[in-house]
């Protein structure tokens, strides 16, 4: 073999070895892609919870079985739709409310009036002729209990906002290195990401219920969602293991899961805490360490 030939397979080998496979960067999946429009309608499916569903698109769970007429106990099942369109004001119900405070109001001012008035002038003119009988419907007197049953119940309907409890003492719920924090332009992050050692003990961070407890929810592998007070959820993801199950109640500080990588590329703890659905900054509600 010539000069030339050796030159042009040595090229070759060069060309080979520049041409080989190429690895793209490391990516963040804890959190999901949030550019693509949100669909008007879901098909509910096996291990689904209302809480999942209404996390997975950033809603309120309340707002979601409210705009599918679901009830309080918020039971879905497979296969069922659920509307995620905002429900537009109907003008019948107002036209119903307005008629009810028109017409609930003149029934008890005109009867007590009425009642009132023709009481004296009934009884003073005619007391020689007919004052027995006309006393005899003692109106006062049915007036009179009506009155004290005008009822102080309404009073009783300010007990539900004692409920809703105060604010919620927040506890973080595991050590380690804060490796990434809330954002919410960029590289969008909905929580801050703690890391540690695999299997490193992760715990609620405040007292509630367990609202699901799966792997359902693309980009946050084994996940546990804790309703708090319903206004206030708390999301624990990338979970190795589970320790608790959908309705379980949970006092803070108790371990509910072990830190681990599934659905990201590192072992650390996704936490999330929620405000009426929407997404808030963890560190503006746990203590400074």
């Amino acid at each position: 073999m010539g000069l030339k030939g050796c030159l042009l397979l040595c090229c070759s080998f060069l060309l080979v070895a520049c041409g080989g496979k190429t690895y793209a960067p490391v990516s963040d999946r804890s959190v999901p892609v949030s550019a693509q429009p949100q669909p008007n309608q879901y098909q509910v499916r096996k291990g689904d919870t209302l809480y999942s569903i209404a996390f997975r698109y950033g809603m309120d769970y309340r707002e979601l079985a409210k705009r599918n007429g679901i009830s309080s106990n918020y039971n879905i099942f497979p296969g069922q739709k659920l509307s995620l369109k905002p429900v537009p004001k109907s003008t019948v119900s107002e036209s119903i409310v307005r008629d009810a405070s028109i017409v609930a109001p003149k029934p008890t001012i005109v009867s007590s009036h009425q009642k009132t008035i023709n009481k004296p002038q009934n009884t003073t003119p005619k007391v020689k002729v007919a004052a027995k009988p006309l006393a005899k419907p003692i109106v006062t007197a049915k007036a009179e209990p009506q009155k004290v049953v005008a009822k102080p119940v309404p009073k009783a309907k300010a007990k539900p906002p004692k409920v809703t409890a105060g604010p919620i003492k927040w506890g973080w719920p595991a050590s380690g290195k804060i490796v990434s924090t809330f954002k919410t332009k960029g590289a969008v992050n909905k929580g801050i990401n703690i890391a540690s050692a695999y299997g490193a003990k992760i715990t609620a961070a405040a007292k509630g219920r367990v609202v699901y407890a799966g792997s359902g929810l693309l980009g946050y592998g084994n996940l546990v969602i804790v309703d708090h007070n319903q206004q206030f959820l708390s999301a624990y993801a990338h979970n190795s293991r589970v320790l608790v199950k959908e309705n379980d109640m949970v006092d803070k500080g108790q371990k509910i899961a072990e830190m681990g990588n599934s659905g990201t590329d590192r072992v650390m703890l996704h936490f999330e805490i929620r405000r009426d659905g929407k997404p808030v900054n963890p560190l503006r509600y746990l203590p400074k360490q």
